[in-house]
């Protein structure tokens, strides 16, 4: 039986685009499990499983439900030892939720400043209210106003990068040699940028974004099945 993962869409449901389900969805493939996403909106996620949670990604594995990235990366570890490792052991998992609170803190919020009204534009119109009233009561402005922002939320998304640069300089990924659950946790939240933007958030000479384009060929190409908001712009 594959795993359900409920995953975050707007109108296009072939175009998921949380970094949240994202990380789930490479944490699936990364344990060599099968899975059956079922496309979400924002304002159907109260129906998802009963009510079994107010945010997603939500996973049903057989008889158990799972809400939240990291418990479900847990999850996966602890009920498929025998599969490929997320996290390398304890000091692993340790490590990863530093990167988990270092990427909800600071990279999500400068990334939502420039992706937000795209986001907006991608909803169906009920989810488009839900949004914009959520969003421009978190940032408290209008989403429009959050335009005028983004090349100062860049240029500040460059400098926290500052850290990753320095440990890609000397390895091809976060985790080392190979990817663990900490490269899925800092990818997702770029490619959650990459689906809803067509603004470039990394220069091409950047090691950061050598190693996502790494990742994006990760899993037989996984993060290349969506393709890039810019791409579609262009088209």
């Amino acid at each position: 039986m594959p795993v359900t993962l409920y995953d975050l869409v707007g109108s296009d449901a072939s175009r998921p685009f949380s970094p949240h389900c994202w990380k789930v969805r490479l944490a699936l493939l990364h344990k060599g499990l099968p899975l059956q996403a079922v496309p979400t909106s924002f304002t159907a996620i109260p129906a998802v499983e009963g009510g079994a949670s107010t945010i997603i990604p939500v996973i049903r594995d057989g008889d158990a439900v799972v809400s939240d990235s990291f418990a479900i990366a847990e999850y996966l570890e602890r009920t498929y030892p025998d599969r490929p490792t997320l996290f390398g052991g304890e000091g692993g998992r340790a490590s990863a939720r530093f990167v988990e609170a270092y990427s909800n803190t600071m990279l999500h919020p400068l990334i939502a400043v420039c992706a937000a009204p795209d986001i907006h534009d991608m909803l169906d119109p009920a989810d488009q209210i839900y949004f914009r009233q959520s969003r421009e009561k978190r940032f408290g402005r209008p989403l429009e106003a959050l335009r005028d922002g983004r090349a100062e939320a860049r240029e500040a998304l460059q400098a926290r990068l500052g850290v990753v640069r320095e440990v890609l300089k000397r390895q091809p990924f976060l985790s080392g040699d190979a990817p663990l659950f900490t490269d899925y946790i800092v990818f997702s939240a770029f490619q959650w940028a990459r689906i809803t933007t067509p603004l470039e958030l990394l220069d091409a000479d950047d090691p950061v974004f050598a190693w996502f384009e790494r990742c994006l060929d990760l899993h037989g190409g996984a993060g290349r099945s969506v393709d890039a908001a810019q791409d579609r712009e262009a088209a």
